[in-house]
């Protein structure tokens, strides 16, 4: 079985030979670069199962460099350092592509734990696809039932196409869910009427989930929808 291989890139040069050297213990293959650019010229010659970046870098900041690795892949999974905790800062992530951020300073541990959570998420989405009961921020969310509860006890009893909406950010948590694709699954056709009605649903489901503000669903782009789950300061 091939190592998985890593793009890391990190302008401190303590921090990143340090995480460098242990993800090489833990068997990952970990190319390290030393800013925005490089990591960038790195990207472009060699195929990564997951990128790691920093956000605040000389020549190319971490944001930019993950625009430019979302126009050239759309599925590799990009993992965000950041000195930052800021809402609007991980939001900003979020929407140029982020699967998932972690805030210095951090244990390796923990980064390796979130790793391996995204690395299983994306080898197989089976298991996925399957599930109907999901726990999102302070909800529990059964699409079967079509009841989106607060840990409060308080019930939301949803539509058809809203429980099925909220199944596929479920399941995408954090991935863009593709507006195309959510439209050909619930609404059977991607047409313009469609496409504005969908706009509505989400609304809809913005409105439902707002008494937990670690939870939003963002639009990427005009592309599609991200629900991300805000980790609680």
């Amino acid at each position: 079985m091939n190592k998985i291989k890593i793009l890391l890139v990190e302008d401190d040069p303590n921090l990143g030979q340090v995480l460098k050297e242990y993800l090489e213990v833990k068997n990952y293959t970990t190319d390290l670069c030393r800013d925005g650019k490089e990591g960038l010229d790195a990207f472009q010659k060699e195929a990564y199962d997951l990128c790691i970046l920093d956000v605040m870098m000389p020549k190319m900041d971490g944001l930019t460099l993950a625009e430019e690795i979302r126009k050239k892949n759309k599925v590799v999974p990009i993992i965000f350092l950041t000195a930052k905790s800021l809402k609007e800062d991980t939001i900003q992530g979020f929407k140029a592509g982020a699967d998932d951020y972690i805030t210095k300073p951090f244990s390796m541990e923990e980064l390796l734990l979130r790793m391996e959570a995204i690395l299983r998420r994306t080898s197989s989405n089976l298991p996925q696809e399957e599930q109907n009961k999901f726990q999102i921020g302070r909800f529990t969310f059964d699409s079967d039932s079509q009841k989106l509860i607060f840990d409060d006890g308080k019930e939301q009893k949803l539509t058809s196409k809203e429980s099925g909406l909220l199944r596929l950010l479920c399941i995408n948590k954090n991935q863009m869910l593709d507006r195309s694709e959510a439209l050909k699954k619930i609404w059977l056709d991607d047409n313009y009427f469609n496409s504005r009605s969908m706009d509505v649903y989400i609304t809809k489901l913005r409105k439902f989930l707002k008494s937990d503000e670690n939870l939003q669903i963002i639009n990427v782009h005009g592309q599609g929808f991200k629900l991300v789950e805000l980790k609680s300061e």
